[in-house]
């Protein structure tokens, strides 16, 4: 008998347990580690759920003809010419990537950083990781020149390079490839005969039109798989539903009928009544459009904010640019660090805040990083209330800072920081709330 496959809990949801815990033992803790968006659902859309609570049936394993299409049509309306025939629902945007690495088979090249899920069902399937690092504010895509180079590498070593996974915008960085970079990557691809799976579903959350995220499906359509789902844009995490676009090619054709056979031993359908509601959501009515619209401006008014706090206590960070990530990096800070507080890699000082002042953070390392490296992830979107009603109040608040709960949040973060940068040690400094 074989070994049981490496299987560890998800770095994200394991701090949120942590945290949770320590919620409940009466502690007061300020979770920065989750990528959940801490938005209501849109009323119209528990409707849609609601009215379809009879759909009792399993349903076609790819997806509704009703999603199919209205997943088609969303991505068109982003310039992606698509064939609702080779759309593919599944239960979150993740078993989504996890059927399609086993689909495509070989082993995978993830970006450095690179969510914590990638590398994971990488391994889960058999597959080894190739690790390649991304261009200084480009993360969620390799360095194409760096990629060949590892591609190449990985080859002459008996590896099987068969994909490369790929973020847009990125998790955990917040930033967003240029087009040229992800036109380079294209063409790299090509060259070595690599599939693109195309993360973007974070696509709906970039800041500025200027700095839209372009998919390598625009570049490389023959050999790129997108995916995307409704968590993040709509806050529907729970509600588990992604969709994913095949490449209309022989190569997409084969992809499409191996990535259905997985989903009907794993998943069969998709929930219905989810369905319903996804679909409605994905053909983007005004109320829904309006959401999001909202949804990205809070997003941005408060990881800008918290990005201030960062750099004003020195460490560097790329300019925000979409999501509500942050990817601090306290190097700058490291002589400090290890002097007052024996802090000498992100995991030590994700413990220290932690354990301190209840700030629920991650470490680089578990985005790829070395384990030296003093980069941290926080994500702001489990600020703006405790309440449906203060969620609520915050998506239509003209200044969101101003809110009492967002601004009390802001204030324990400075003062977190203003701990962690002072020549003092805790015991001189008492413990900060």
């Amino acid at each position: 008998m074989s070994d049981p496959a490496p299987v560890t809990m998800s770095a994200t949801l394991a701090a949120d347990d942590a945290l949770a815990r320590r919620r409940l033992a009466g502690e007061q803790v300020l979770s920065l580690a989750s990528g959940e968006v801490g938005l209501p659902v849109l009323p119209v859309l528990r409707e849609r759920l609601a009215a379809a609570a009879d759909r009792n049936a399993y349903g076609p394993v790819a997806g509704s003809p009703e999603l199919r299409s209205a997943a088609a049509g969303y991505w068109r309306r982003r310039g992606l010419d698509t064939d609702p025939e080779l759309v593919v629902c599944g239960p979150g945007s993740k078993p989504l990537l996890f059927a399609l690495v086993l689909a495509i088979g070989g082993d995978v090249v993830v970006p450095v950083p690179s969510w914590v899920s990638y590398p994971a069902q990488a391994r889960l399937a058999g597959a080894r990781v190739i690790p390649v690092p991304g261009r200084p504010g480009e993360g969620g895509v390799p360095d194409p020149a760096l990629l060949r180079a590892a591609v190449g590498r990985a080859r002459s070593a008996g590896l099987n390079p068969r994909c490369v996974v790929v973020t847009l915008p990125d998790n955990p960085t917040g930033t967003v490839a240029t087009p040229a970079t992800v036109r380079e990557l294209a063409r790299a691809a090509r060259e070595l005969d690599l599939v693109v799976v195309s993360d973007e579903i974070y696509c709906d959350l970039v800041f500025d039109p200027a700095d839209r995220a372009f998919s390598p499906a625009v570049f490389a359509p023959e050999r790129t798989v997108v995916t995307t789902g409704l968590t993040k844009n709509l806050a529907l995490g729970g509600w588990r539903t992604g969709v994913a676009r095949l490449p209309d090619s022989p190569l997409g054709l084969g992809l499409w009928a191996r990535l259905v056979g997985a989903a009907s031993q794993i998943w069969s359908s998709v929930a219905a009544p989810v369905q319903a509601a996804a679909a409605y959501a994905f053909e983007e009515p005004p109320e829904v459009v309006a959401y999001v619209a909202a949804a990205k401006r809070l997003h941005e008014v408060v990881a800008r904010a918290v990005a201030r706090r960062f750099t004003a206590a020195g460490a560097t960070l790329a300019p925000v640019r979409a999501t509500c990530y942050l990817y601090p990096d306290f190097e700058p800070l490291r002589d400090r660090l290890a002097r007052v507080h024996q802090v000498g890699n992100g995991r030590e000082l994700a413990e220290l805040l932690a354990e301190r002042h209840g700030v629920g953070l991650l470490p680089g390392s578990a985005f790829g990083e070395d384990e030296r490296s003093l980069r941290i992830r926080a994500a702001t979107s489990r600020l703006y209330g405790e309440t449906d009603a203060e969620r609520s109040e915050a998506l239509s608040a003209p200044d969101p800072l101003r809110l009492p709960w967002i601004g009390a949040c802001l204030d324990h973060i400075t003062r977190t920081l203003a701990h962690l940068v002072s020549d003092q040690s805790p015991s001189s400094l008492g413990a900060l709330s």
